[in-house]
């Protein structure tokens, strides 16, 4: 699996991924870092996505938690 996750399913599979190869010595220490910190990048971006939303009484159309 390679490239950008594009939804929240493919986003965890990956980062079960990452956590596999890290424990298997695959993937170093610092590349694992870097892609948790990416993720938290995403899913800080959705969630204030969310609560401006949710502000604003809306129901947000999100297509990466479909």
């Amino acid at each position: 699996m390679t490239g950008t996750p594009r939804n929240a399913t493919e986003l965890r599979d990956r980062l079960c991924q990452a956590f596999d190869q890290l424990d298997s010595g695959e993937i170093n220490v610092k590349i694992a870092c870097e892609m948790s910190n990416m993720a938290g990048k995403i899913t800080s971006t959705i969630k204030s996505q969310l609560e401006y939303a949710k502000l604003r009484k809306e129901k947000p159309e999100i297509p990466f938690l479909k």
